[in-house]
């Protein structure tokens, strides 16, 4: 009772609100971090979403002061109305209910529509000068580079593939996976590189009156923009045609002048798409089996599908793709009740 008590005090300051006020606060569902999500409602239906976040993780106390820097250079976010570091709380506005995940179902010409609106969005991050970002004000997690890429490669190997699947690589095939995945990092960190979002999935896309809004970008760093491309465009969360993915990297790659082709535009969305996607499933595997959050657990099948795809639309990839294989035929025999 204290802590709520707490809670609803910080909100009546945030949000102006006389003491005789009533507010309601509304406990929404977790997301798979370490903050807490609530509505608050007050004089028959106004509202604003509270968070309260875990000050032991830095990137936390990074979301409101990056949600102003976004909000400076056009990109649709949800306006901080109060940020209190020392207690680890953030009041918002509200944007309800409605993000990509939801509309998975609706006919392609809605989603195509709203999956356009947020990558001209995003395109607008990727486009922003290096140069000109207000590092004295912002401050953003460690950039993408040879360390952060194997750090996920790693939390892949250990989280998914270990754990999760059960199988214990060859040491000659995993140091043959080893330098093509390291061969990958360099790429990646030696293309292109500008703002990205990190977690551009479709539940962090929230659509309010039929636009587009950016959410949970604390973890907003330098890097790769294909990182992100390959995060929306392969989310393992929603299912994309083939032809439905190419209309939108298409649409993507139409933006601006080229800077590459469009084979090697390609080339490099699916090779960004890789490694986004170990990352993605080594969280499933983290998340279900660590956290018992086995809901996640329901994504691996279309994450480790969309994974192998990617690899192989890469065509540098021959022994992800091996492993791929590999990691589906364990899950299939695990599945079935039959011992390998």
């Amino acid at each position: 009772m204290q802590a709520r008590n707490a809670l609803i005090a910080f909100a009546r300051e945030a949000l102006g609100l006389l003491p005789q006020t009533d507010v309601e606060l509304i406990p929404l569902a977790g997301r798979g971090s370490d903050r807490s999500y609530f509505r608050l409602r007050w004089n028959s239906g106004q509202s604003a979403i509270l968070v309260h976040y875990a000050q032991s993780r830095v990137e936390n106390a990074c979301f409101a002061d990056i949600a102003q820097f976004l909000q400076e250079i056009a990109i649709p976010v949800p306006s901080v109305l109060r940020h209190d570091r020392n207690g680890g709380l953030i009041a918002m506005t509200d944007l309800g209910d409605v993000d990509l995940w939801s509309l998975r179902h609706e006919p392609w010409h809605i989603r195509k529509s709203l999956y356009q609106k947020t990558l001209a969005a995003v395109k607008r991050l990727h486009a922003y000068p290096l140069h000109s970002f207000p590092s004295t004000k912002v401050t953003l997690m460690e950039a993408f580079g040879p360390d952060l890429y194997r750090w996920e490669r790693h939390y892949f190997r250990d989280n998914f593939v270990a754990a999760l699947c059960g199988i214990s690589l060859d040491p000659d095939f995993e140091r043959r996976l080893e330098t093509e995945l390291a061969g990958l990092a360099e790429r990646l960190a030696g293309g292109s590189q500008s703002l990205v979002h990190r977690d551009l999935q479709s539940q962090n896309v929230m659509v309010y009156r039929d636009e587009p809004f950016l959410i949970d970008f604390q973890g907003m760093r330098f890097g790769n923009p294909f990182y992100d491309l390959g995060s929306l465009l392969c989310d393992p969360y929603v299912a994309m045609t083939s032809e439905e993915r190419h209309e939108l990297l298409s649409f993507y790659f139409g933006l601006s002048p080229a800077e590459l082709s469009w084979d090697r535009f390609q080339k490099a969305f699916w090779e960004a798409s890789a490694q986004r996607l170990m990352q993605a499933l080594g969280a499933y595997g983290f998340l279900g089996l660590t956290k018992g959050l086995e809901q996640y657990l329901a994504h691996v099948p279309s994450g480790l599908a969309n994974l192998r795809a990617a690899a192989e639309n890469a065509a540098s990839l021959p022994h992800l793709v091996e492993l791929c294989t590999r990691c589906e035929r364990e899950s299939r025999i695990r599945d079935s009740g039959i011992e390998g």
